[in-house]
Order: structure tokens, then sequence, then C-alpha cells
């Protein structure tokens, strides 16, 4: 892309102030409303779990909620508090600070282990080997990373994939934006098409009380048939946009720096048993951000001290790499913090406070009720691929919608099941252009690739999967799916 072509390209924080006036339009011109919840227990695998649900005929318009203001005070949110609100709202768990921390926890961690350039160095040296093959590189790292997101809702662990693979793989010829596709890109589809993930079909599936994992098989056939056109986009961008130049370098066997040494090896045996540390404890010990973002710290600091003990670096440059890392990460994290602060500028994601956000569930509810089956499934999948706009929490999207979709779905002659694919595919599958999500922020910001730009790239194929997805909704509908 030329220079002025960029410079036509506003910023994501150009872009984020426009979306920021368009919630508090929403704000001045919708009513807040609220909902009641209620406990509901329900028996899994894993023992009892208690969630709060909403009450789905229990909405209220609350006309004496607080009105939007430019400067707000005591804590309260106005439209130039987003900024400052934004940063500090949420709690280590997720939200915006959980998030934040994450970011630049992680990236300072890989600018210790990018600094050592024994991931770069045996990357290339086995392309190098295999450089007939160099598209099964990227073959492969599509599937892993779509499985991954399928099996353990794999999201934001992708910016530390990027950072890391950044650098080889612009060796190697490929942009930024290939890199995202294979990595984050990748992740979405399979979290989307999941059949086990549980930070979103479990959820959505024990909210709408569908047996918990059901539906598997058509899921699974999902999962391969957007997995596979995934790939099939991704490799003729790479194929079409790759650097001849640099490819031909690697293919004509260019040396490395210095040659791959037994320390490069053991820096590479310790980064993989970190990534299987990182995995097991997602699918066995169910580790979230908080424990995530320590596993890469510790893994960052041993890789870091290895380099130290073996005269590649010195304590100094170690600290000084976390730090460039940490601040490379700066611009992604602030994005975050803004985009939460555009959520609290609309009252909010809790459904028994005043918010214009449960207003608008609300509406959507009732004009899908009175639609026809293949109508209503489709507007379902529209309206969460338009809600995850606010709502780019899985989790926190399948707590808020689900309760009002899966009755809905009882009223319109639709299966629950329907509902929750529904969900997860209007969820999933815009998490790759919205944003507002904090994952894909930070993806780009790992690989300095500003939000504009992404989108020119990606939209094509944006379009092509939300097409796909309303046929599979219709396909899930005319065949009962259960």
């Amino acid at each position: 892309m030329s220079k002025s072509m960029s410079r036509q390209m506003p910023d994501t924080f150009v872009i984020l102030f426009f979306v920021a006036l368009l919630a508090a339009a929403l704000v001045w011109l919708v009513p807040a409303g609220q909902f009641e919840t209620e406990s509901v227990t329900r028996v899994t695998p894993s023992g009892e779990q208690v969630r709060e649900v909403i009450i789905a005929d229990s909405y209220q318009r609350v006309d004496d909620a607080a009105s939007l203001r430019w400067f707000a005070e005591g804590g309260e949110i106005g439209i130039a508090n987003i900024p400052f609100e934004g940063l500090v709202s949420g709690t280590k768990w997720g939200s915006a600070i959980g998030v934040m921390a994450f970011i630049l926890l992680v990236g300072g961690a890989f600018g210790i282990i990018v600094r050592t350039h024994s991931v770069e160095r045996g990357i290339l040296a086995l392309i190098q080997r295999t450089q007939k093959y160099d598209q099964l590189f990227l073959v492969l790292l599509f599937f892993v990373f779509s499985l991954g997101g399928a099996v353990f809702g794999m999201g934001e662990e992708a910016i530390a994939f990027c950072l890391v693979l950044l650098p080889v793989m612009t060796r190697l010829g490929y942009d930024k934006v290939t890199v995202v596709l294979v990595t984050y890109v990748a992740t979405q589809i399979g979290f989307a098409a999941s059949w086990m993930n549980p930070f979103s079909v479990a959820i959505a599936q024990g909210i709408a009380e569908v047996p918990l994992l059901s539906g598997a098989g058509f899921r699974m056939g999902v999962w391969f048939v957007l997995t596979t056109c995934g790939l099939i986009f991704t490799l003729r961008y790479a194929a079409r946009t790759r650097c001849q130049t640099a490819a031909n370098e690697v293919a004509q066997g260019v040396e490395l720096e210095s040659k791959f040494t037994p320390v490069d090896t053991l820096i590479l045996v310790l980064f993989t048993l970190g990534i299987v540390w990182v995995i097991w404890g997602v699918t066995q010990r169910g580790y979230y951000i908080p424990e995530i973002a320590t596993q890469f710290f510790v893994m960052g600091i041993v890789i870091g001290l290895v380099a130290v003990l073996s005269g590649r670096m010195r304590a100094n440059e170690m600290s000084g790499a976390f730090t460039r890392g940490a601040q490379d990460l700066l611009p992604a994290a602030l994005i975050v913090g803004f985009a939460k602060g555009i959520i609290l500028l609309l009252g909010g994601d809790d459904p028994t406070s005043p918010s214009t956000l449960n207003t608008i569930l609300y509406g959507a509810g009732q004009w899908m009720g009175a639609a026809n089956e293949p109508i209503a499934a489709t507007a379902m999948l529209v309206f969460q691929g338009v809600f995850n706009f606010f709502m780019t929490s899985g989790s926190g999207q399948a707590a808020l919608t689900m309760p009002l979709m899966a009755p809905l779905a009882d009223l319109v002659g639709v299966t629950r099941q329907v509902a929750v694919l529904a969900f997860q595919l209007g969820d999933g599958l815009t998490n790759i252009i919205v944003p507002t999500s904090a994952a894909l922020i930070g993806c780009l910001g790992a690989v300095k690739l500003d939000w504009a730009v992404w989108v020119r790239a990606i939209w094509r194929f944006q379009l092509f999967l939300m097409v796909s997805s309303i046929l599979i909704v219709l396909a899930a509908v005319f065949t009962g799916f259960q």
C-alpha cells in the first residue's frame, strides 16, 4: 500500500472516537432499561454450577436513569471520561484492566524471547531444510490455531504468537496481514464453530438448557468447512502479497547472523515446554488471563536467564528487552481501555443496571418474535453479530443474550440448539473485524498494523463468512438441528 493511501486511512483511535460519538447518540435516543435475574443451578460433569440468568419477561424501562454528560464527576461516566474509566474498569479476570495487564506482560516476556533470536533461527532452519514445502508451514499453523480456538477458546493468547511469528514470517516474505490470518483469524474461526469451547458453546448451551456438548457432529463439520475456507483465503492472499525477494533469499539458504547452536536448542525446548504448560493449564486447570499472563512472564524470565548465563545477552539487555516489548504493545492496551469506556458509556453490561444495551437487546427480541422460522434464525445470527460490536466477550454475550434468545427460539419454532449456533457464529466470526475486540486490537498492535488497513484486506472474506453463516444456520433450521 502506498504512503498516500496509508495517510487516507484513519487511525484506530480516530475510528473509536467516532464510535464513541455514535454510542453517545444512542444514549440520547434510546431509553435505558433493565432486567431482573435469577440464580439457576445446573449439574455438570465438573459439578454444580450456579449462574445468574435474565428473566426473559422482566424488562423494565427506566425513565429516571442517569442522563448523558460530557464531563462526569464522582466516578460516573461521561463522554470525556471514556478513556480513564475504560482503563480502570474490570478486574484481573478480564474486561479492560485484566486484558491490558495481559497484553503488557506477554509483550514484555516475548520482548525477551524475541531478543534471543532463537525462535526465528529455529523456524528458519526448519524452513531452509524444507524449502519446497513452505506452504505446508502455513497450513499447519492455520489448523493448529483453529483447533486451539475450538478446543479451549484461544483468543487473547494469539497476541503472543503474533509477536513471535512476525519476524520469522517477515523473513519468509509474508506481510503482517498474513501473520494475523494464520494466528488470530484461525482462532476465531475455531472459536465460532467450536463443539466444546468452555467459554462460549458450553456456557450458551447451559443457559439455554441444551445438553452440554450436544450437536458436536454438526459443529465439527462446520468447523472443518470454515477452517478450510479460511486456509484457502490465507494461502491465496499469502501467494499474492509475498515478497519474492525475501522468499528467494530464504530459498537460497541465506546465512543467519549466527548459526543454530545448542543454546538455541535449549531455548526452543523451554519455549515449547512453556506453550505445553499454557495449553495444559487452560484445558486441565481452567487457567484464564491472570494465570496465562504469569505463565508467559515465567517463560520469558527463564529463557532470559538462560540467554544471560550463556553470554547471549546481559542482564540489563534482558531488562531493556522486556521494557521495549511491553512498550510496543502499549498503544494496543490503551485501545482496549478506550473500547471498554464506550461500553460503559452505553450503561455497561450488567443486565440488572439501567443501560441502553439492555434496551437494544429487549427491542431486538421483540422484533424477532414476530418472524417465521428461517427469518427469525437469520435475525438471531445478525443480531448476535451486531451485538458483538458492543460485547466482545463470548461468555459475557452468552450470559446477556441467551436467556432471551432461548425462549425466543421456542416462540418462533426453531430449536434452542439453532439459537446457540446463531450465537456462536454471530459472536465468533465478527471478532475478526470489530474494532472493540481487545484480542484483535492486541494482535494488530503486536504486528503494528492499523485497523483500517486490516479491514481493507479482510472485508471480502468477512462478507463471505457472514453469507456462509446464514446458509449454515438455515441448514440447521431446515434439518431440525438438535
